[in-house]
């Protein structure tokens, strides 16, 4: 009987928690968004302050899944997120690792889909916080760049979308080329989530039997240069960023997954 009540309640402090998220959005976007466009008229200062409030809105709704008893989470080098100008590159298993992760972030700067860019509840921070939009095909890795270039950190689920259950990662390379281009050390962050739910394709009321508990991994930099050895000399034009890239995507596969990566670019790095 006792499981039964505890399992209807999390059914009930999920949709709790989606009504809020809903709610939250639109918050933001009549009362606490437009004051911030109105007074603040530096572009680059409204942005990181509109940044930082979805930053704690984020943070206190996590705080409000946990009160709820839907979820428990745990950080694993936090401190590592403290620095401007980070390319972070993480893999999905759920909906709420989004969040999670963002909330860690005091200048998070997101690519989002164009569908999130035009939702009602998250268009106004979408637009005030400057978000790099996914409908510019042409020239969304320059945009990347710019952005961590101009000390945003940029967050990037390099699968592109949810990973689906019980099959291989799939990584698209346009993580990767946006770290070979503009030459960027990466900060891999690895989530993981027990029991898993909020999956690809899964319904927000098929909670797990118990709380899922979600831990956030945020790992040593890893450095750029062992993947574009060999490629220097070579012409762009001629496949030697699309080289480097595909090595680098390769490893982060590997990583993400938990299987051991021994690249012959890494490991003639270490031998010298």
């Amino acid at each position: 009987m006792g499981d039964r009540l505890d399992h209807a309640w999390r059914v009930i402090g999920t949709g709790i928690s989606f009504l809020t998220f809903g709610l939250g959005g639109l918050f933001l976007r009549v009362f606490v968004i437009p004051p911030m466009q109105w007074f603040i008229h530096d572009d680059l200062t409204r942005q990181r302050r509109v940044r930082r409030v979805v930053q704690r809105s984020f943070g206190l709704f996590v705080e409000w899944m946990r009160v709820l008893g839907v979820m428990t989470y745990e950080i694993r080098g936090r401190h590592r997120l403290q620095r401007d100008g980070l390319l972070v590159l993480a893999n999905h298993p759920t909906l709420i690792d989004v969040v999670l992760l963002v909330s860690l972030l005091p200048n998070a700067d997101c690519v989002v889909k164009s569908a999130v860019a035009r939702n009602p509840f998250m268009r106004g921070p979408v637009r005030a916080a400057g978000y790099v939009a996914n409908d510019d095909g042409a020239g969304l890795v320059e945009d990347c760049i710019a952005a961590v270039r101009a000390g945003g950190n940029l967050v990037i689920f390099p699968e592109g979308t949810r990973t689906t259950p019980g099959q291989p990662l799939k990584l698209q390379r346009g993580a990767a080329n946006i770290a070979v281009r503009g030459r960027f050390d990466i900060t891999p962050v690895h989530i993981t989530c027990k029991p898993l739910t909020l999956g690809k394709g899964e319904k927000w009321y098929r909670v797990p039997p118990t709380r899922f508990h979600m831990v956030i991994d945020v790992q040593e930099d890893l450095p750029i240069a062992p993947f574009l050895n060999g490629t220097e000399g070579v012409d762009p034009q001629a496949g030697g960023e699309a080289l480097a890239a595909r090595r680098l995507t390769e490893h982060l596969a590997n990583h993400f997954a938990g299987r051991a990566t021994t690249c012959r670019h890494l490991s003639t790095r270490s031998r010298n």
